[in-house]
């Protein structure tokens, strides 16, 4: 149980989980026009499992003074006698609705082994530098790379421009320097009731079949596509869930439904 809810800090709130390729292309009549702008803003979350409070997670994203977007993923779990604490940090630019990443860093302490990668990208000349380790690695870039959390910014962004869109596809490169597909697929929608309050929803779903695991993700369109809450299955078994409770938007704290 311990390994699973570790995996959520991993990923995200892992889907957490570039320009996105769709294989189900939108009519411009239906997008938004480009250059989208996300406010900066930072997420509380609650994290359970089997209804019990397990744990805290906050999303933030803040721009910096280089122009460039800081967007990190923090969570605390204490589990029975077990703790596990992590941050993931991404640092893009954002380019015509293109989220390019520059920057990550990942750092995991509590029971267990303590972990830390931190990588630079230049991608447009297909490097990568592993800062941990002092290596650097040819990589080929797709035009639409991402790290393991600049895709939910991205995948945020692209729910904004297309409401309508339905699949997403986005290449993510690892803590290794490999890089895989993550696919997303819509799955309905549903009013939702958080924390936070109640919420109107779109769901997206990924499956990982050599895994046995299916991860749900609900977007709310009133908040600018947020995610707002989080399911995990493996086998068939829940793994965890993850609730909106707190959310603040360019420095005010926004009320609940």
């Amino acid at each position: 149980m311990l390994k699973a809810l570790c995996y959520f800090c991993l990923s995200t709130l892992s889907f957490t989980h570039i320009a996105t390729a769709s294989e189900n292309d939108e009519s411009s009549s239906n997008q938004i026009s480009s250059n989208i702008v996300v406010k900066p803003f930072s997420a509380e979350y609650t994290i359970l499992h089997k209804s019990s409070t397990v744990g805290t997670g906050v999303r933030e994203l803040k721009n910096l003074d280089n122009g460039m977007i800081e967007y990190s993923y923090h969570t605390d779990i204490e589990w029975l006698i077990f703790s596990d604490t992590r941050k993931e940090t991404s640092t893009v630019t954002l380019e015509n609705d293109q989220v390019v990443p520059t920057l990550y860093h990942y750092e995991r302490s509590g029971t267990g082994r303590d972990k830390e990668y931190q990588w630079s990208y230049d991608t447009a000349n297909n490097k990568a530098f592993d800062m941990k380790k002092k290596r650097e690695k040819t990589v080929k870039f797709p035009i639409n790379i991402q790290d393991k959390l600049s895709y939910h910014l991205q995948n945020r962004i692209n729910l904004i421009k297309n409401p309508k869109q339905k699949h997403f596809v986005y290449p993510v490169i690892s803590t290794s320097g490999d890089i895989k597909n993550y696919v997303y697929q819509y799955d309905g929608e549903e009013d939702v009731m958080l924390p936070y309050g109640l919420v109107k929803t779109i769901k997206l779903k990924r499956e990982v079949v050599e895994k046995d695991r299916i991860t749900y993700a609900w977007f709310a369109p009133e908040l600018d596509y947020l995610m707002v809450k989080l399911y995990q299955a493996k086998s068939g078994v829940e793994q965890f869930e993850a609730q909106l409770n707190k959310l603040t938007i360019d420095g005010k704290t926004t009320p609940k439904q």
